[in-house]
């Protein structure tokens, strides 16, 4: 392997492992596999430009074009031409998601999920960022001690994010990278740094230690480089909100009121605790309601709507009320309701940052720092607070509306409708379209929201799953619309976006689902009780609860209607538990209507989703086939002119000393300057004297006067090389080569030009070169068999 290789290869190397830094930030860490193919396709994208002699721009303007298209590949195929060129979609795709990412970074807690595109594109385009830094510094620009400092740079910012707990392992890691990619870098490059880090130059008779020189300043470099990497993290500002805090939520603070909270999203976890093996209790419940399928804990509430997901908006707060709280925004004193007194003990695991509740809430008795978002209703943890063995006790006001006041309600204020209406302009056609063809003939907006929850829950035909990925980007809504197949998750957003589009305000609610009733009278909560729900405003009745996900909670019995052929679920039984198992056979689930489903009525589940777990798209290592494709399509058709200028450059760069190392270099010209000839038509004759072909040469390629005397320079040298006893030394032969090709190349027309460039004829050498080379090959191989035993005859043996 060559130097220029095996410094590519370290560097390559060196990137990960200071990468592996950012390992412990996202769940799951299956991104490093990722970055680390495309890393490499950049990496050999690089060394195949530096074997064609060429300006060292050149080759970082060539690793990052390919950069560029593989994340094209790998983000933003939809928005690219042909899903690879980039256009101005793309970068404002990028600019998006990096956007998305940002805020993501802010609201999520370590490990962050993977399944925000902004967040993988930060990590896996900042890899190919440092990795091209790295590159160019140590094997371009042939520096790899100022290659340390992009190493460090990420070193430093995945120690500044971390939470401390392995810093010293992945610190390790790192620094083996760096000093590995020292030390290939070779004795000769490391000298011009002894200057600066070696002190005074030895005496010249010192042979010994000048020569260990450049090994001690590679050591010295290393231990000042490792030694900044220790100090830079300690030296970097407190960091907290998010992936930047163990807590991930960044709350104002303050006595009295103020201060701003961004939630953290707890969708995140919320399938994950949908699928667990175990279904750990969470809270324990003691209420004073009768009715325990209303009983819905609510977390937070998402609002804010950007076409890629739903989220909390950045809410003012305060302190938490003394008393009574406010009455719920909207409900008007027509409106049935009855308040209960609720006591929540959470397990001793279970850290949330915000306050489980009943909605909505008249009064809290909490001890702790915690504080009062009066939008939501909601209480967050301050300084850290959480929900850790907490025990609480929540006044709540059962508000129980009727259809008819539902149905009768004004129009929602203009405030309340700007904000809770607003859509994006990347939500798809297809959201809009079919509310409104399934809301089509309703008189008011309770019925449109009433046949939105019956058509995810009833008669749209959707099955509830929850191995289906939460998905990102402004199509998630629409694959789940076009498939039907999703969880709890899939089935808010979608009915809280279809029902802005119809204007009625919306969002939705994240927390628990109604528990399991115990044998004391308590409620038990596991994980797997875990829900959303979406939220619907009625002005004079306020934030109203909808259930639109088949086999999850309990339907409002505001929303079904009172007919001789339907029949309510038990108001006593729990939200049940959903079977993960596929159904025994097709028969089963095709017996199981959808108001069966619904009802609880089903024997079984439905079967699992034919949806892959990465439901956004191609897969990455799809992508990634195609990327490779496509630089296969571009390079093979360039590999002619790519041969033959690494053929012209080994042939009159090379240098040495001796006679041999002269004839060599003669006959190397020859050898290019017959091949030249050949790419612009003129086939080499081997039968002929080097004078006679150069004469053909100079006679057929028209060449002037100038060319013509180079190619009869280069014929003279090869007869000297050939048959003079001792021959004289030639030593512009490259100079006369060069001459002769500008010649040929004046004399011919632009097609020839451009064959000869592109399509170069000499290039049938390489098929030459491999049939003599299986030849030879298969020779080796028939030598090496031994040969068969004669079998010994009777006279033999006797």
């Amino acid at each position: 392997m060559s130097g220029r290789a095996r410094m590519a290869l370290c560097a390559w190397a060196a990137t990960l492992m200071a990468s592996c830094a950012l390992l412990p930030l996202v769940d799951p860490a299956t991104w490093i596999v990722q970055a680390a193919l495309l890393l490499a396709i950049q990496s050999g994208v690089g060394a195949a430009v530096r074997r064609v002699p060429s300006a060292r721009w050149l080759t970082v303007a060539a690793q990052a074009l390919a950069a560029l298209v593989l994340l094209t590949l790998a983000f933003a195929r939809e928005q690219s031409f042909a899903g690879l060129v980039p256009g101005p979609d793309t970068f404002r795709h990028f600019a998006g998601l990096l956007e998305q990412g940002g805020d993501d970074i802010a609201r999520y807690a370590i490990p962050a999920p993977l399944e925000s595109d902004g967040i993988r594109l930060m990590l896996v385009g900042g890899v190919l960022v440092i990795g091209l830094l790295v590159d160019t510094l140590a094997v371009t620009f042939r520096g790899a001690a100022p290659a340390g400092l992009p190493l460090l740079a990420l070193y430093s910012v995945a120690a500044g994010l971390s939470d401390g707990g392995t810093d010293w392992l992945w610190f390790l890691v790192a620094a083996a990278g760096y000093l590995m990619l020292l030390l290939a870098e070779g004795r000769e490059r490391l000298s011009q740094w002894g200057r600066v880090f070696g002190g005074a130059p030895r005496a010249p008779g010192a042979g010994p230690a000048r020569a260990l020189a450049p090994v001690r300043t590679g050591r010295r470099i290393g231990v000042v480089a490792l030694g900044v990497a220790l100090v830079v993290p300690l030296g970097l500002p407190a960091m907290n909100g998010g992936l930047l805090g163990g807590a991930g939520t960044g709350v104002g603070s303050g006595d009295g009121g103020g201060g701003t909270i961004s939630a953290v999203n707890p969708l995140v976890s919320l399938r994950d605790s949908l699928n667990v093996d175990e279904n750990r209790q969470v809270l324990f419940v003691r209420t004073e309601s009768s009715d325990i399928s209303d009983l819905y804990l609510r977390i937070v509430s998402l609002d804010d709507f950007d076409g890629t997901t739903w989220k909390p908006s950045k809410r003012q707060i305060t302190s938490v009320p003394d008393g009574a709280f406010p009455t719920p925004p909207g409900l008007g004193p027509e409106v049935e309701r009855r308040e209960t007194r609720t006591t929540i003990s959470a397990a001793d695991w279970y850290a949330q940052d915000w306050l489980p509740m009943p909605y909505p809430p008249s009064g809290v008795l909490v001890s702790g720092a915690w504080r009062y978002e009066p939008v939501g209703m909601t209480l967050v943890g301050d300084h850290g607070q959480n929900t850790r063995g907490l025990t609480y006790d929540v006044k709540s006001l059962e508000v129980r509306p009727t259809a008819e006041q539902l149905a009768a309600a004004p129009e929602p204020s203009a405030a309340m409708e700007r904000e809770f209406t607003e859509l994006p302009d990347s939500l798809p056609a297809i959201v809009s379209r079919t509310a409104r063809e399934v809301t089509a003939g309703a008189t008011d907006a309770y019925d449109q929201a009433v046949r939105l929850q019956e058509y995810f829950a009833v008669t749209g035909g959707f099955e509830y799953d929850t191995q289906v990925q939460v998905g990102s980007g402004s199509q998630a809504i629409a694959r789940f619309l076009r498939d039907k197949q999703g969880f709890c998750v899939h089935f808010s957003f979608a009915m809280a976006s279809m029902a802005r589009s119809l204007g009625i305000p919306a969002r939705v609610a994240v927390g628990f689902a109604p528990g399991s009733p115990q044998a004391d009278g308590t409620v038990s909560v596991g994980l797997r009780d875990a829900h959303a729900w979406p939220e619907l405003y009625f002005e004079g009745v306020g934030w109203t609860r909808f259930e639109p996900t088949p086999n999850r909670g309990s339907i409002p019995s505001y929303t079904v209607p009172d007919s001789p052929g339907t029949t309510l679920p038990d108001a006593a039984r729990p939200s049940q538990e959903v079977s993960e198992a596929p159904s025994a056979s097709a028969s089963a689930s095709e017996s199981c209507t959808a108001q069966d489903k619904k009802l609880d009525a089903c024997a079984s589940e439905s079967p699992q989703a034919a949806l892959a777990a990465g439901d956004d798209g191609p897969k990455w290592y799809v992508r990634l086939a195609w990327a490779l494709g496509v630089l296969l399509v571009l390079v093979v058709p360039l590999f002619p002119m790519l041969w033959r200028a690494r053929r012209r450059a080994l042939r009159l760069g090379a240098h040495g000393r001796g006679a041999a190392d002269a004839a060599a270099r003669t006959l190397a010209a020859w050898q290019e300057l017959t091949d030249t000839a050949w790419d612009y038509g003129i086939a080499p004759d081997e039968s002929r004297t080097p004078r006679k072909a150069a004469a053909r040469v100079v006679r057929l390629g028209r060449l002037d006067p100038p060319a013509a005397a180079a190619v009869h320079r280069v014929a003279d040298a090869v007869e000297q090389v050939l048959y003079a006893p001792r021959p004289r030394p030639a030593t512009v032969l490259a100079e006369d080569v060069y001459r002769a090709a500008a010649g040929l190349g004046a004399t011919a027309g632009r097609g020839a030009r451009l064959r000869a460039r592109f399509a170069p004829r000499s290039a049938v050498r390489v098929i030459w070169a491999a049939a003599a080379r299986w030849a030879a090959l298969k020779h080796r191989v028939a030598s090496a068999r031994p040969a068969p035993r004669r079998p010994r005859g009777r006279g033999a043996e006797s």
